[in-house]
């Protein structure tokens, strides 16, 4: 049997302990090996579901160690590159958070470093690996819904009584369009293969960070329109609207936290095919991909290369953007 690929957490963040790291534990060819954070009560909880987790009191303990193959951070935005290039420079492979960096350019940095050392480097943006994408990626691809003539998405929740999460905060990279315009901006490029020709968009300042964003684009075959807000009634969808049909995703983004992944197929006649996904968890299937390709070397469905370009529509959104 092949080695398990050994992980190390840098941080013990809230969707660390909720989501990814029980996800690196369940995962096929992984084991969670290590837990880098100075504050051994945020440790706990991990122990509680992996009792054999070293537990390091700094990051760079974590990357000493030459027993850990692969590092997951989930550090606050801003400190993204340094530490992704740190834990590169360290010898080891890099999942991490998305966004990877604050803007486009920082990523040529991170490719090179992965280019130049052999490792494999990665944005954790799971979706890709969630056969609802995967379906609507082939969908489409087949023509199910004819020309494709126009997307729309949406992406919203609540957060503003709490003050002191970091997506609140500017100096930590904060507002809603770094934390969740990804999704609604890289699903559409990921389905649709294609990148935006022009980009418009209107943003709502609070504090120095994002709390609505307002997008528009023209992409080279369909037009695109999507909203992010983290001041919102909890919302998510995502519909891809053809000359012949429509595909619409009611929990694209956070499935089953939101709801059930389902792929609705609306086709002429009002006639309508649903394909449910109850039980796929995308992050446990983003750590086995990972594995795979650091193992195996099987190609990685998420490169540096597309989430550059995800940050560079984001980039001309924040430049380009006029106030609301």
């Amino acid at each position: 049997m092949e080695k398990p690929v050994q992980w190390g957490v840098l941080g013990a963040a809230k969707f660390a302990r909720q989501y990814m790291a029980p996800a690196i534990h369940a995962a096929n060819g992984a084991r969670l090996s290590g837990l880098a954070t100075s504050d051994p009560a945020k440790a706990a909880p991990f122990l509680e579901f992996c009792p054999d987790l070293n537990v390091y009191d700094d990051y760079d303990a974590l990357l000493a160690d030459p027993n850990i193959d692969a590092v997951y951070i989930p550090l606050p935005n801003h400190l993204h590159v340094e530490w992704s290039l740190k834990a590169l420079d360290a010898g080891k492979h890099v999942l991490c958070e998305k966004p990877m960096t604050m803007r486009a350019r920082e990523l040529d940095a991170l490719i090179k470093k992965r280019d130049d050392t052999g490792l494999l480097a990665a944005e954790a943006y799971m979706i890709v690996h969630h056969p609802q994408w995967q379906m609507v990626r082939k969908l489409i691809a087949d023509g199910a819904i004819g020309k494709l003539a126009h997307v729309t998405g949406a992406f919203s929740f609540d957060n503003r009584t709490d003050t002191t999460n970091i997506r609140n905060r500017a100096e930590t990279g904060g507002g809603g369009l770094r934390d969740i315009g990804v999704y609604v901006i890289g699903s559409a490029r990921y389905a649709t293969g294609l990148e935006p020709v022009t980009v418009q968009s209107a943003i709502r300042w609070e504090n120095g960070i994002d709390s609505f964003t307002e997008i528009r684009a023209q992409f080279p075959d369909f037009t695109y329109s999507s909203y992010v807000s983290i001041r919102m009634h909890p919302h998510q969808e995502m519909v891809f609207h053809g000359e012949g049909g429509v595909i619409r995703l009611t929990a694209p983004f956070n499935a089953r936290v939101f709801g059930e992944a389902r792929v609705e197929l609306h086709r002429p006649g009002l006639e309508l095919q649903v394909t449910r996904f109850p039980g796929e968890d995308h992050y446990k299937l983003q750590v086995e991909a990972f594995c795979r390709s650091v193992r195996g070397g099987a190609e990685y469905p998420c490169p540096l290369e597309f989430s550059r370009g995800t940050q560079d529509m984001i980039d001309q959104i924040f430049d380009g953007a006029v106030s609301l």
